[in-house]
């Protein structure tokens, strides 16, 4: 999706490309390649390989869930410091009681709803998919990876 896109619940998830339709399956289709091989012909070198692969296999979800935890952690702590900006100072305290979840999925709400929406999280304990259904101003995340 271009940055000039409008954003909303409908379109909102993203793939990237290089990662989701080559890497993952080129890295995928030798870890199956490389199990044929090894059972068709068991050798140290043709089990070893089929090894290799599935730690390549394991190692790109593994590095693709670190950029993902360490996007969730900046977008928790940007969430909670708008968030605090925007809910009375009595009812601060609260925004701590937000799952990660939910302060990812309030990022997508506009400044004019975002303090009410975060009221029902924590009060209704509001799934994060439901929190972006109740969205009516959508506040678009051209960021995130």
């Amino acid at each position: 999706m271009s940055s000039n896109a409008e954003q909303n619940l409908a379109n909102h998830a993203r793939l990237d490309p290089l990662f989701h339709f080559l890497v993952l399956p080129v890295f995928l289709i030798s870890f199956v390649s490389a199990v044929v091989s090894a059972v068709k012909r068991p050798d140290l070198h043709s089990v070893w390989f089929a090894i290799a692969m599935l730690a390549v296999v394991v190692a790109a979800f593994k590095i693709r869930m670190y950029a993902l935890k360490v996007q969730d952690r900046l977008i928790r702590l940007e969430e909670r410091e708008r968030l605090a900006a925007l809910v009375p100072e009595v009812e601060r305290a609260q925004i701590l009681r937000l799952t990660v979840g939910q302060l990812v999925a309030l990022r997508f709400a506009s400044d004019g709803e975002a303090a009410g929406l975060a009221r029902r999280a924590w009060t209704e304990n509001m799934k994060p998919a439901d929190i972006k259904k109740a969205i009516k101003g959508w506040r678009p995340d051209h960021f995130r990876v």
